[in-house]
């Protein structure tokens, strides 16, 4: 898959959608997320995701009582070789409030973002179409790399 041959070596931010599409085996996008995270666990770049993630992902399992499935996700996210969950530091905080402010993002949107900036990430890889890409941060999205 040449888009990962580009993340080589990078800083990636992560949004939400590509870890649960991964945890949780979507057939749509299993393919393309097997590979993102075997290369992650292969040292051949570093991801960075907010820990704002957990709460996204947490939410599911917590409804469903699936303790199995909210540990799978507390596992990678702490856990995880190449994989860095931030915490929401104040510059990240004023990071994302300048980010809603020029590009009209939703709060946990522009935090995610905002994370990848700080953390030096050239890429951040959602499905979320509707993320610009910045200066310097290249959004990759899932379903736009299936075409």
């Amino acid at each position: 898959m040449e888009w990962l041959a580009q993340l080589q070596g990078q800083i990636v931010g992560l949004d939400t959608a590509p870890l649960i599409y991964f945890i949780e085996e979507n057939p749509n996008y299993l393919h393309f997320t097997d590979a993102f995270f075997e290369s992650m666990f292969r040292g051949e770049f570093r991801v960075v995701t907010s820990v704002l993630t957990i709460t996204e992902v947490l939410v599911h399992p917590l409804r469903q009582g699936n303790t199995i499935l909210a540990q799978q996700y507390r596992d990678i996210l702490f856990n995880s070789q190449g994989l860095m969950t931030i915490e929401v530091l104040p510059d990240i905080a004023e990071t994302a409030a300048q980010l809603r402010a020029s590009n009209n993002l939703r709060t946990p949107d522009a935090i995610q973002i905002a994370t990848a900036i700080r953390e030096g990430a050239s890429f951040f890889v959602t499905n979320d179409a509707r993320l610009p890409s910045l200066p310097g941060l290249s959004v990759l999205v899932l379903e736009q790399l299936i075409v």
